[in-house]
């Protein structure tokens, strides 16, 4: 790698930390703690699992899950500063049937194979575990500003912004039940934060009028587990088994 893709890498690197250290970022995180807190506060078990590239610990400050941890993604431009592991996001370093809570806040836009994502969340889920996700909704003041701005090749207008329905639907094909879905902060993107402030309506006016266009949305799902049902066997058969060595039913003597 030459010095001008260095820089080009590190100028690009830098607007992203500029952004999730804005101001803007700041009340977005806000809003996303605060419906974390909503659910997890009524989720129990032995280990939470939160998958987040940057590293947003305060996500999980309301469960009462006393192992709790925050895991990064190697194959990133970022690494997670208070990530306790490293992993591939297709092939997450955790056992199978191990974890009982797992958070996905803003993962799935910026991954680079979605499906395999989910699938290894299911895989490490123990049965009856539950799964958080944090998305932008792109039919949103947000999912507008994305259209005008991917272009600019940094986030979080890079990323791919998946419609809630679509990411049902991936979960109904991995058997996961959906328990909640919830769309929230409803004022567009802006930098300037006194106009936020303004602007501050927008967020029981959009609850109300135009409920699912919120800019980002919450989805909660449960692994379901299937019960294996014996399958009885036919009388026919469990006669045979039975009457082995013995005259069948039904033959002439």
């Amino acid at each position: 790698m030459d010095s001008k893709e260095k820089s080009g890498n590190n100028e690009t690197k830098s607007e992203e930390n500029d952004w999730f250290s804005s101001e803007l970022a700041t009340l977005l995180l806000e809003e996303e703690k605060n419906r974390c807190s909503k659910y997890l506060m009524k989720l129990f078990g032995y280990h939470l699992l939160q998958l987040d590239e940057l590293g947003h610990p305060e996500l999980l400050e309301s469960s009462s899950i006393s192992h709790k941890i925050l895991m990064g993604f190697k194959s990133e431009s970022q690494s997670a500063s208070n990530a306790s592991l490293i992993s591939d996001q297709e092939f997450l370093a955790i056992a199978s049937d191990s974890m009982d809570v797992v958070v996905l806040p803003h993962v799935m836009e910026f991954s680079d194979n979605p499906h395999k994502l989910l699938r290894e969340v299911e895989r490490i889920l123990i049965g009856e575990g539950h799964l958080l996700m944090i998305g932008f909704n792109p039919w949103s003041f947000w999912g507008m500003w994305r259209l005008l701005l991917f272009w600019r090749e940094n986030r979080p207008w890079k990323g791919h912004f998946y419609r809630p329905a679509r990411i049902k639907d991936w979960l109904s094909l991995l058997d996961f039940e959906l328990l909640e879905n919830e769309y929230f902060f409803y004022r567009p993107p802006l930098k300037n934060i006194r106009w936020m402030d303004r602007i501050f309506f927008l967020e029981s006016f959009g609850k109300h009028c135009w409920p699912f266009l919120g800019g980002a949305y919450v989805i909660l799902a449960k692994k379901r587990v299937v019960p294996l049902t014996p399958m009885k066997m036919r009388w026919h058969a469990r006669w045979k088994i039975i009457a082995s060595g013995l005259v069948e039913p039904g033959a002439s003597v």
